[in-house]
């Protein structure tokens, strides 16, 4: 396979994606309509650059983590998302590690919560898509990259975050983290991503080290969140972890209880939307 296979089974995926489909404004001239490159980039979160050369064959090996976010911005089948695996010159994920798929109707379930923060995490805690008021809520993390991603690599190496916890919350917090990555590194002992984040956070972090050689077990639990956000002030929402049957992913679903404070900044955070994910 040729990366000038690659180019033209992206750009003939792009053109039958609309932009309304994707969440995407859809005024304005548009000369086709599926996605633009910069639309595909946005939904990537990889540069408008990147996606031009490969469509034009001046790039070749894609890495494994910008093939995935491209086959879900594109919202492709099972089936092609592997035969875009095989056009990058790469083995399709199999059984053995951690499932980063998000299915047809999983993106159809998201399409639809349009006004409610949504983040969908692989079994590692590892970012895979978040919504606009997701982004809006916690910050844009579409520049992130590799372990940056990772939830348990930002809370144990101190990236920087807009929830605060009490030291009880943050307890709980960290060891549910450590738990529920221990249960994932059991179900997939042979993901070697997976062995190096865990190797690299115990090296980076004496609090995930202590946590991961007691042998503490469980899961992460839902619970209510206390956010600082820089535009519409502090919320406490709860944040319900949902787990999706047969793909191991989890999403993260923040609300808050109607007729309270929390709900009308909530509400305001969808009003403001996008304009203030950077802030």
């Amino acid at each position: 396979m040729t990366t000038t296979e690659l180019g033209q089974a992206l750009r003939r995926w792009r053109d039958r994606v609309s932009p309304g489909t994707a969440g995407l404004p859809t005024g304005g001239h548009r000369r086709a309509a599926g996605l633009r490159r910069e639309e595909l980039a946005l939904l990537a979160g990889i540069s408008v650059d990147y996606v031009t050369r490969l469509e034009q064959g001046r790039a070749a090996n894609p890495s494994g983590q910008v093939v995935e976010a491209l086959g879900r911005a594109l919202r492709l089948s099972g089936e092609e998302r592997a035969h875009l695996f095989r056009l990058a010159g790469l083995v399709p994920p199999g059984p053995e590690t951690v499932p980063a798929y998000l299915t047809p109707s999983l993106q159809r379930l998201l399409d639809r919560l349009v006004d409610t923060p949504v983040g969908v995490s692989d079994a590692a805690m590892t970012l895979l898509l978040a919504n606009p008021m997701y982004a809006a809520l916690m910050g844009d993390a579409s520049g992130l990259r590799g372990f940056e991603r990772n939830g348990v690599w930002r809370n144990f190496t101190g990236a920087p975050t807009r929830v605060r916890h009490t030291p009880q919350e943050r307890r709980d917090f960290e060891t549910g983290m450590v738990a529920e990555l221990r249960a994932t590194a059991a179900r997939y002992p042979a993901d070697r991503q997976l062995q190096r984040l865990i190797t690299e956070l115990r090296a980076s972090s004496e609090r995930f080290a202590e946590l991961w050689d007691a042998g503490v077990v469980g899961r992460l639990e839902s619970s209510r969140k206390t956010i600082e956000h820089p535009h519409v002030g502090t919320l406490t929402l709860d944040c319900d972890v949902l787990r999706v049957a047969g793909s191991d992913l989890h999403l993260l679903v923040y609300t808050a209880e109607p007729g309270t404070e929390d709900a009308e900044r909530l509400e305001l955070l969808a009003v403001l939307g996008t304009q203030i994910m950077v802030g």
